[in-house]
């Protein structure tokens, strides 16, 4: 291909992420993972600036930032109440989208600092971001999590450039402090994010023996952080005598949700049903966390966009599932790539990645085994490892993809297929008409 048409491909590609984005934005439903239940919060928020007690409605447990930014914008924009969604509703997603084509381009950029001359390095892992399903699937739903993503993001670039160019400048912390703390401030998982950097930074500052700046430097992050995120927990405790609420009376009904215990052997099941059958309430998947979790990160598995019932949408989601084997393994790949240059080559960059990437599935697992629900079992909850991913698998990918031979065309069509199947899937009415209300029937009647 020549250096002119993949330009007009790659423009093409992202009108294409961009175009998903809008017309979902528009003609999605006001629905989704707890969209009714969020926009009641800010509908109250519209009414008085207070925060509310975490126990008055199923959302306002929740971290304010999203609330607040969301409410303030309804503030703004005249009512438009005949209109199905709402316009705020509709700017909102908008806002979530900007967001996300924004950690496309961060990956990009991790890529460009360390192959400043790989082009399709730097292309494959932005499109790795932009055409992830949950990814497209968060930006058409009112919902927090490709906020706290996208500020995760910031955070983690901001220590990955900083560790590869082993700078010590005060402004850098307290940029990853702000990022961190936003992300904090907008969920809970935001810790996760500042336990990354600062260890990453505790590592490499140590590593490199510039032990009392380096101490200094993280004592700044984290006071930072504390500060913009820290103080919503801290009246939580003051207020409520927790930091953060867990086992509320108002969320009661989850805890009726199937399959109701957790035990060890349901984080070492990858049932066939993961691809055969990638709705949740399958029963071989029911008690799956990594394939219940591979089917809602990929695919549709919560049936928040596409029918539930449909027959061609399994054979979709089986076929969507398949291929997203291809990126899932070389992100494997990269990983113990970039492990073997974390040991070998300190400030490689590699550390603020792969201590996210821990340190989130290990906050994951914790999270799945204290909530034994399908319904917590969610791929959107790792959007925050976007940038380690789309660097680490577009490391391999890439390299595939510049052997001679049969196994780089099989490789690009393989791509370009698993492409074209998450438009299909992720195009809200387009291909599928969804009908039903959002999310499977779990009560025990409605089981299959």
């Amino acid at each position: 291909m020549s250096k002119s048409s993949g330009h007009v491909l790659w423009i093409a590609i992202v009108v294409l992420a961009c175009g998903i984005r809008v017309h979902n934005a528009f003609q999605y439903p006001l629905m989704g993972y707890d969209a009714l239940y969020n926009w009641q919060y800010v509908e109250s928020l519209t009414e008085s600036w207070e925060l509310p007690d975490p126990e008055a409605g199923w959302s306002t447990s929740h971290p304010p930032l999203f609330y607040y930014v969301s409410a303030a914008l309804v503030r703004a924009l005249p009512e438009f109440a005949d209109r199905q969604p709402r316009l705020e509703v509709v700017g909102v997603r908008l806002i979530g989208s900007l967001a996300g084509l924004l950690m496309a381009w961060l990956a990009a950029a991790c890529v460009r600092s360390v192959a400043p001359g790989d082009v399709l390095r730097a292309r494959l892992a932005a499109a790795l971001v932009l055409f992830t399903p949950a990814h497209i699937y968060l930006s058409g739903m009112f919902h927090e999590e490709i906020w706290v993503a996208t500020f995760s993001s910031l955070a983690v670039y901001a220590s990955f450039r900083g560790t590869r160019a082993r700078s010590d400048k005060g402004s850098r912390f307290v940029a990853m402090g702000l990022a961190g703390g936003l992300a904090w401030l907008t969920k809970l998982t935001g810790a996760l994010t500042l336990a990354a950097v600062a260890l990453a930074e505790l590592v490499e500052g140590l590593r490199a023996r510039r032990t009392a700046g380096t101490f200094k430097n993280v004592a700044v992050l984290c006071v930072v952080a504390l500060a913009v995120g820290g103080w919503y927990y801290a009246r939580n405790w003051f207020n409520f005598g927790y930091l953060y609420p867990q086992s509320l009376p108002v969320h009661e009904v989850m805890f009726t949700m199937p399959p109701g215990v957790r035990m060890a052997a349901d984080y070492f099941r990858l049932p066939l049903a993961t691809f055969t059958d990638p709705q949740l309430l399958a029963p071989d998947l029911l008690r799956s966390i990594w394939g219940s979790t591979y089917a809602t990160l990929w695919f549709d598995g919560h049936r928040m966009f596409l029918p539930a019932r449909d027959p061609a949408v399994s054979l979709l989601g089986g076929a969507l599932l398949f291929l997203a084997l291809i990126p899932s393994l070389a992100f494997a790949l990269g990983i113990f790539r970039g492990m073997l240059r974390a040991l070998r080559a300190p400030g490689s960059g590699d550390l603020p990645l792969l201590f996210l990437i821990a340190i989130t599935l290990a906050g994951y697992v914790l999270f799945t085994w204290q909530n034994p629900t399908f319904a917590v079992l969610k791929g959107t909850y790792l959007l925050g490892l976007s940038i380690p991913f789309a660097f680490y698998a577009s490391e391999v990918l890439s390299g595939g993809l510049r052997k001679a031979g049969p196994s780089r065309t099989g490789l690009a069509v393989a791509l370009a297929l698993l492409l074209a199947l998450v438009v299909a899937a992720c195009s809200f009415g387009v291909f599928f008409d969804k009908l039903e209300l959002a999310g499977l029937h779990w009560q025990p009647e409605a089981l299959p």
